[in-house]
């Protein structure tokens, strides 16, 4: 007769393999991303000749300054299939500690120069567009955007990310 000693021995070798593997594996943490982009607007609708802020938000997550960023915004696709909706961006400004300052540039390109000087760890820069929509626009359309953007730190690291959606405006007729 066959002793059942070799056969639980084989069950506790594999059990007790299992439990090592199992408890000494490391745990997954969640690193945030080493920087994060994050959209908002003052209003979701709109009319012909109304205005609507588009604030864009651009976090540190890493603990190395941001040295320089280069991001575009561009018009969604379901935005450029409607002609009838006119719009355009005719002010930038950056949040600062002082107030708001102009930035130095507006238009749908090289929004990365906006965000001003280095942004430590930890911290966030703010750059509002204006989005002005024409008296002559169509109405009960949305206006959607999109961006893709690059940063780079002080560590010789970069980062990347998108596409970011904002928030999509309507546009209402009065």
């Amino acid at each position: 007769m066959r002793s059942p000693l070799p056969r639980r021995l084989g069950l506790t070798a594999v059990l007790a393999f299992l439990l090592a593997v199992f408890s000494l594996a490391p745990s997954a943490s969640a690193d945030p991303a080493p920087t994060t982009l994050t959209f908002a607007t003052d209003s979701a609708t709109t009319t012909p000749g109304g205005t609507v802020k588009l604030s864009m938000t651009l976090t540190n997550n890493k603990t190395y300054d941001v040295w320089f960023v280069y991001q575009t915004i561009d018009p969604t696709w379901l935005t450029t299939q409607r002609p009838d909706l006119k719009y355009s961006f005719t002010g930038c400004s950056l949040a600062t500690a002082a107030g708001s300052t102009p930035c130095s540039g507006t238009g749908p390109n090289n929004l990365g120069a906006n965000y001003g000087a280095t942004i430590p760890p930890g911290q966030s820069r703010t750059v509002t567009l204006t989005l002005q929509v024409a008296a002559d626009s169509g109405c009960n359309g949305n206006i959607g955007f999109y961006s893709y953007y690059y940063a780079e730190f002080s560590d010789s690291s970069n980062t990347n990310g998108g596409p970011v959606y904002t928030p999509e405006t309507r546009v209402l007729c009065a």
